[in-house]
């Protein structure tokens, strides 16, 4: 089946840029642009349907995010310019801020499997196989994270 990188790009880039931004990655939107050279690169050799597509697609980002933490523990982050009074507001607005807060106070695995599970739309099965956990401990973590999830937007 032939797909079309811009299309796959307009559908599937709030979605994995959302991932990435959760998932506290290192300069995301450079990373966004990362993952789909690879996509475009390797797209002619993908065959499968959309849910195939998505899945493949969110397997490069995670893989493009454990690269960028890998790479950014090995070089110090050197600051030249002086540090703004307050950050500048965040430009992906479909991900409410008290919901991003919520995330971020999730235990890292619980982010990153509600994160891929719900906004990034994967199967359990397509979780457990990108994060290399059994689908129990998979649907275990994403309940625990949507209830404190629930708890803490409910405050």
């Amino acid at each position: 089946m032939d797909h079309d990188a811009a299309e796959v790009y307009r559908s599937l880039a709030p979605a994995v840029l959302g991932y990435l931004r959760s998932q506290r990655a290192p300069e995301p939107e450079d990373l966004l642009g990362e993952v789909f050279v690879q996509v475009a690169r390797d797209l002619p050799r993908f065959d499968g349907g959309p849910d195939q597509l998505r899945s493949w697609v969110f397997v490069i980002a995670h893989h493009r995010l454990l690269d960028a933490r890998r790479s950014a523990g090995r070089r110090p982050v050197v600051a030249d310019a002086a540090v703004p009074e307050r950050a500048a507001p965040d430009a992906d607005e479909r991900l409410d801020p008290a919901l991003f807060a919520a995330l971020d106070r999730l235990t890292p695995e619980q982010r990153e499997v509600v994160a891929l599970r719900y906004l990034a739309d994967l199967s359990v099965e397509d979780v457990a196989s990108i994060t290399g956990r059994r689908p129990g401990a998979v649907k275990t973590l994403a309940r625990r994270g949507l209830a404190r999830l629930q708890r803490d937007l409910e405050r």
